[in-house]
C-alpha cells in the first residue's frame, strides 16, 4: 500500500513495515540519481515526522527510487556555495533528519540497490542492517564507502563513528582517512548483513525485519545509531592506533583521527559536532580547494 499524502513516497506492508523511498529532487533530477541536497534533507525530515506521527511501524526500510544508485552522496556544488554558518546548518539539518531513522523503535534496514557513497552510506548506517544487491557477471560492481578524504574533506554525518563498528576498525578508519571505497564484490565483512539478487532486495529486507522483531533493543527507541560505545571502545581505540600508524598524515586524515578520538572520549553527539566543525574548516585548505574545483569542473 502506498501512502499518498507524504512528501517522499511511503509504502506500507500489510503487517506494518514502512518503506521510505528516496527520490531525486524534481527541480534537479540529475538523470535519476538520488543526491542528498537541501531539498531531499528537508523532505526526509518532514516525511519521517509524518511517519512518527502515524501508526507505529513494525519495521522500517530505507530504499531508493533511483535505478542507477542507492544514494550518490551530498550535493558538493551546493555545499561549496554555502558560507561556513550555512554549511554547519546544512549538516545539522541532515543529522537531525537521519536521527529520526536511528531512533525508530523497530528493526530498520537500508535496501542498497547500488552505489552508496559518503552521505549515502552514512544515512544507510543509521539503520540497524544493510542489505545489498549482488551484481551479475556482466555487470560493473557498484561502490560503497566514505570517499570524502579523497577530496581533502572528512565525513560530516557520523561516518567516522559508525563504520568502525561494522567492519574491522583499522580498515574502517584507514579507508575513511584516505577516501578509499570498496567494490560491491569486495565489501569488507560486516558492512552488509546480506547480499541478494536485485529482484529479491525488498523481500530480503522484509525477512530480516520479521526475523528481528521482538528483541528488546528493537522495542525501545535508540539514542543513536550503532556507534562507539563501551562494548567496542577498546577495539576501536586499537584500530585507530593501527590506522594512524599506517596512514600518511595530512589534513583530512588528521581530521578523521580527531573525530574518532572525540567519539572514544565523549560519545556520539560531541563526535558528530566535531565532524561538522572539522569538515567546515577542511574545505578552506589548499588541498581541498584544488580537488573540489577539479571535481566540480567535471560534474
Amino acid at each position: 500500500m502506498t501512502i499518498t499524502d507524504t512528501i517522499l513516497p511511503v509504502d506500507r506492508t500489510e503487517d506494518g513495515i514502512t518503506i521510505l523511498r528516496l527520490t531525486p529532487n524534481p527541480a534537479k533530477p540529475r538523470g535519476g540519481v538520488v543526491v542528498l541536497d537541501a531539498w531531499l534533507l528537508d523532505a526526509i525530515d518532514a516525511t519521517m515526522a509524518e511517519i512518527a506521527a502515524g501508526p507505529t511501524p513494525t519495521g522500517f526500510v530505507l530504499a531508493s527510487d533511483s535505478e542507477r544508485v542507492f544514494v550518490a552522496g551530498a550535493d558538493l556544488a551546493e555545499i561549496d556555495a554555502l558560507d561556513d554558518e550555512a554549511l554547519l546548518a546544512y549538516l545539522e539539518k541532515g543529522a537531525a533528519a537521519y536521527q529520526r531513522i536511528a531512533t525508530l523503535a523497530c528493526p530498520t534496514v537500508a535496501a542498497i540497490n547500488g552505489a552508496a557513497l559518503g552521505g549515502g552510506l552514512e544515512i544507510a548506517m543509521h539503520c540497524d542492517a544493510l542489505v545489498g544487491t549482488v551484481v551479475g557477471t556482466d555487470e560493473k560492481p557498484w561502490r560503497i564507502g566514505l570517499p570524502e578524504a579523497g577530496l581533502g574533506l572528512c565525513p560530516g554525518w557520523g561516518g567516522t563513528q559508525m563504520l568502525p563498528t561494522r567492519i574491522d576498525p583499522s580498515v574502517a578508519i584507514q579507508s575513511t582517512a584516505t577516501g578509499r571505497t570498496f567494490k560491491s564484490t569486495e565489501v569488507p565483512e560486516g558492512l552488509l548483513d546480506l547480499m541478494v539478487p536485485a529482484r529479491d532486495l525488498r523481500t530480503a529486507a522484509y525477512t530480516w525485519i520479521r526475523e528481528h522483531r521482538g528483541a528488546e533493543q528493537d522495542r525501545i527507541a535508540h539514542a543513536a545509531p550503532r556507534s562507539i560505545n563501551d562494548s567496542n571502545r577498546d577495539s576501536i581505540a586499537g584500530g585507530l592506533e593501527s590506522a594512524a600508524a599506517a596512514t600518511e598524515a595530512d589534513d583530512a586524515s588528521n581530521a578523521v583521527f580527531e573525530a574518532v578520538r572525540v567519539g572514544l572520549a565523549d560519545g556520539w553527539n560531541p563526535a558528530i559536532a566535531a565532524e561538522r566543525r572539522l569538515l567546515t574548516g577542511l574545505r578552506h585548505t589548499e588541498t581541498a580547494r584544488t580537488r573540489l574545483e577539479a571535481f566540480l569542473s567535471k560534474a
